[in-house]
């Protein structure tokens, strides 16, 4: 493991650095051209700990106990401030009054006077060196309030508002002390391994440079400070955090591009290393705690905001934003993961991301790196931006442990790129779509076979699972891993109002059927484009849809209007039959909390060219039968007509299941079979005058029960002499409402055994239902259901079709008796998009107008308000008119 001389940081702070191809990140390669180095200053076998820019100089701190004072124009060295007698961990610049201030592993604060780079204060933390290294500073003009971060985990700060004037001139009164403080036998900040106390003889002052006559630099001995200073008791908050307070930054802030605007309530935010941050509301009297923010990746060791949103660099590799008016967490960046982030800078629109592998990447406001460069050979550790004065340009300093400070040239803005990748993925169709993070994250999304139906798939959806929750947390999601293998739960928290928001549950499954290479025109596992049509495996069923539900909340989360909670409930097995997931989602109720709605896409369209809302679907019941007999495989030649053959038994039976009109004749079937009424017989004639489909067959294969036979097979080799010693069959069901499916799966299994038992066959028979799935109908008068209508229709400018389906969801009906309320359909595939067939395709059209729709219906569910599950809309559903 790397270390670092100058602190002692918890296991695993810094850890060998890997570069990897990052699959997991949403953020596109957009690379333009990386900002220029404009000059380098060498610090030999010193690290830059941190940096500072004001009055057209560059202050660099660094393990030797210096601070070094750089000319901007002419990338000079001035001068060096002395007086520290540990590693300067932090600088902060006061524009106001012109000072510096700087934190140390000595415990101590020191203020400088940047006119006249003298010192003027020295501040003492309370108890003294029981506050150990001091690692992060900021300043309020407001306030004249400096705060403080400690190693003890307190945070403490010092009010200058009643002690000093203004300026560099000597104080009227002095509140402090200046006795000599004793060494810390814990917090001494010289390297461990030199295991020496803090030299408290040194120099407290500046030491100036002047040209020798053989052109060496020379030092003249510094004034010393003109007052120092304890922090009182009451200005101290023990326990903070649960860890190093490593950074802190005011809300908005007023460096490193940030506009500073007046404002009310003046907010501090903490990062610490217990993976928390803190916010805290400033007073003239001290801290009020606000809000605490889990970031669960690790340490956060950098924080910067724009505006009043707060990004936050943290020790695996992470950047997680939160916007603080809204009070909800947007967005994840996955910048490297296990590469820590020790610095981050804004400028602009742009995020400057500093990494502990020697790279910088720039991130826009959509979230993509728009540049990533090798800044430094090794761990860059700090960072900060300025504009330069001479010429007028904005200029990103870095600080590394390569004793390197590097001055870049940027500017305000994301230079435009373009993405090679996404470029070739839709040169056919849809050049543009390589701004669209829907398909790039498709792209990955796909390339994982999760194939739930075979073994040798297992890990793959394991992965799959994975990459789902990091593609939920980077769109904004608060993702949790799998609540139980393999279902992956997520929440997009809409905004922190304190009133009950609308909860929908939008349940999904990222598992996907088999894809042999016979029949397909392209890899089944790479996002191909042709002719506006995306193809995969699982574009269509149902890893698409998924994705463009959370693209869709997560921009109603940039634009501030989720107004509801969104949760993601996706499984790995639905295509065999979702084993665990009754159990997974009966286990973890509590997580997933109330739910008033449900949301599920999973179904196409009944033709290419019309949309449609999916309102009902039938149930299922699969059944296996086996005759057996007593004897084994024998020659019909030789045993025909001798004995009961299984294979004629089976034939008689399963002849009994049906008539010649394929009316199933089991007693009772029929009985409960909910009757067509007026409103639904309008409706199938609506669709057969719309698609020229007979509104017979889609009433026989929607709202009519039905029952196949699949396959009948017998023991032995097969051939024409064979009498096979045992046939199997596979019967199928398919139920409506109101027929109950376990009376149904009853009067199966009892018709099947008395007509075997009516052949009086020495034959035995065991029947067994392997599957069911109840049947679903959707209530077309709730309020929701016509409000995702209705966005169905604002979007597409035609009224959605409504349709039933034979097929079957199983989890729908499960989920709407679980939570108690009602399920939504929302088709996103075209008839012909060949789901569970080769050539599985998408229209790149309709996956981006279904984004659109669940945006507006989450929209006008927002302004709704919460729906009684119970409730039913009294009035009729609208007429649109196209």
């Amino acid at each position: 493991m790397l270390s670092l001389p100058w602190l002692t940081l918890p296991s695993g702070f810094l850890r060998p650095q890997r570069r990897s191809s990052n699959p997991a990140s949403l953020s596109r390669n957009l690379h333009a051209v990386a900002p220029s180095l404009v000059h380098t200053l060498s610090q030999e076998e010193n690290s830059i700990l941190s940096v500072a820019t004001g009055d057209n100089r560059i202050y660099s701190g660094s393990q030797n106990q210096n601070i070094s004072v750089w000319d901007s124009r002419t990338y000079t060295l001035q001068t060096q401030l002395r007086g520290h007698t540990g590693s300067v961990l932090a600088l902060e610049y006061a524009s106001d009054k012109h000072w510096l201030f700087s934190s140390s592993g000595d415990s101590s604060v020191r203020v400088w006077c940047t006119k006249e780079l003298t010192p003027l204060y020295v501040i003492n933390p309370f108890l003294d060196t029981n506050s150990g290294d001091l690692f992060s500073l900021a300043w309020s003009p407001d306030l004249s309030t400096i705060y403080i971060g400690c190693q003890n985990t307190s945070l403490q700060w010092y009010n200058f508002r009643d002690s000093l004037d203004t300026g560099c001139t000597p104080p009227q009164q002095s509140s402090g002390t200046s006795t000599p403080r004793p060494a810390h036998k814990f917090f001494n900040s010289y390297p461990r391994s030199q295991r020496r106390s803090p030299d408290l003889e040194s120099s407290n002052g500046i030491n100036k440079l002047v040209q020798g006559g053989d052109g060496h630099v020379v030092l003249i001995d510094p004034p010393s400070p003109r007052a120092e200073f304890s922090i009182p008791a009451q200005n101290v908050i023990d326990s903070a955090h649960f860890g190093y307070v490593y950074c802190m930054v005011l809300i908005p802030s007023t460096r490193q591009g940030a506009t500073s605007s007046p404002q009310k309530n003046i907010l501090l935010a903490t990062g610490s290393g217990d993976e928390t941050v803190k916010v805290w509301k400033c007073l003239l009297n001290g801290l009020e705690p606000l809000t605490t923010i889990e970031c669960t990746h690790g340490a956060v060791l950098s924080l910067v905001t724009r505006e009043d949103i707060l990004y936050a660099g943290c020790q695996d590799g992470y950047v997680r934003v939160w916007d603080m008016q809204t009070k909800t967490f947007i967005r994840t960046i996955i910048v490297q993961e296990n590469v820590d982030i020790l610095s981050l800078s804004i400028l602009g629109p742009d995020l400057y991301v500093c990494s502990a592998n020697g790279q910088v990447n720039r991130y826009s406001v959509t979230f993509d790196c728009t540049a990533s460069w090798s800044a430094h050979s090794g761990i860059v550790l700090s960072s900060i931006i300025t504009l330069n004065a001479d010429p007028e340009e904005f200029e990103l300093i870095t600080g590394g442990n390569d004793g390197a400070i590097n001055v870049w040239k940027i500017h305000p803005a994301s230079a435009d790129a373009s993405n090679d990748d996404l470029h070739e993925l839709l040169d056919d169709e849809g050049r543009n779509a390589y701004n669209d993070v829907l398909v790039f994250a498709l792209s990955k999304f796909v390339s994982i076979p999760s194939v739930s139906s075979s073994p040798d798939h297992g890990e793959h959806c394991r992965q799959a699972a994975i990459w789902l929750t990091k593609c939920l947390a980077q769109l904004g999601a608060s993702s949790k891993t799998a609540v139980h293998h393999p279902v992956v739960f997520a929440c997009f928290q809409g905004a922190q109002t304190g009133l009950r928001k609308p909860r929908i549950l939008f349940y999904g499954h990222y598992d996907v059927i088999s894809a042999p290479q016979e029949g397909w025109e392209s890899d089944p596992f790479k996002l191909t484009a042709r002719n506006g049509y995306l193809y995969a495996r699982g574009v269509a069923d149902d890893k698409g849809p998924i994705l463009a539900v959370a693209c869709a909340a997560a921009d109603l989360l940039r634009a501030r209007k989720l107004d509801v909670d969104l949760l993601f409930l996706v499984e790995g097995e639905e295509e065999t039959g979702s084993g665990g997931f009754v159990d997974a989602v009966q286990k973890h109720k509590d997580l997933i909390g109330d739910v008033d709605a449900i949301l599920v896409s999973n179904s196409s369209w009944i033709a290419c060219d019309i949309p449609s809302i999916t309102y009902g679907l039938r149930g299922v019941v699969h059944c296996n039968i086996e005759i057996s007999s007593r004897t084994k495989d024998s020659h019909s030649g030789i045993d025909g007509g001798g004995w009961d053959e299984p294979m004629r038994d089976m034939i008689q039976i399963l002849a009994e299941l049906t008539d010649r009109n394929r009316s199933v004749l089991i007693p009772g079937f029929y009985d409960k079979v909910r009757p067509l009424d007026k409103e639904e017989a309008a409706l199938f004639r609506l669709l057969e005058a719309v698609t020229q489909l007979s509104a017979t067959s889609l009433k026989s294969r929607w709202r009519e029960p039905s029952l196949t036979i699949h396959s009948v097979r017998g023991s032995g080799p097969h051939n024409p002499t064979v009498i096979p010693a045992s046939v199997t069959a596979q019967v199928s069901l398919r139920i409506v409402p109101d027929q109950v499916l376990d009376d149904v799966c009853v009067e199966l299994v009892r018709h099947l055994r008395a007509s075997f038992d009516a052949l009086h066959s020495t034959n035995t028979i065991k029947v067994t239902v392997d599957h069911t799935a109840d049947w679903w109908l959707g209530d077309l008068t709730h309020p929701w259901f016509l409000e995702l209508e209705r966005a169905i229709y604002d979007e597409w400018g035609a009224e959605p079709m409504r349709v039933r389906e034979g097929g079957s969801v199983p989890c729908i009906p499960f989920l709407e008796k679980a939570f108690g309320c009602p399920a939504l359909h929302l088709p996103m595939g075209q008839s012909s998009g060949q789901a569970h067939l080769p050539n599985e395709h998408i229209s790149l059209s309709n996956l981006r107008h279904g984004k659109a729709v669940v945006e507006r219906f989450l929209l006008a569910v927002a302004q709704s308000g919460v729906v009684p599950k119970s409730q039913k809309s009294e009035a009729q559903t609208p007429t649109i008119v196209g």
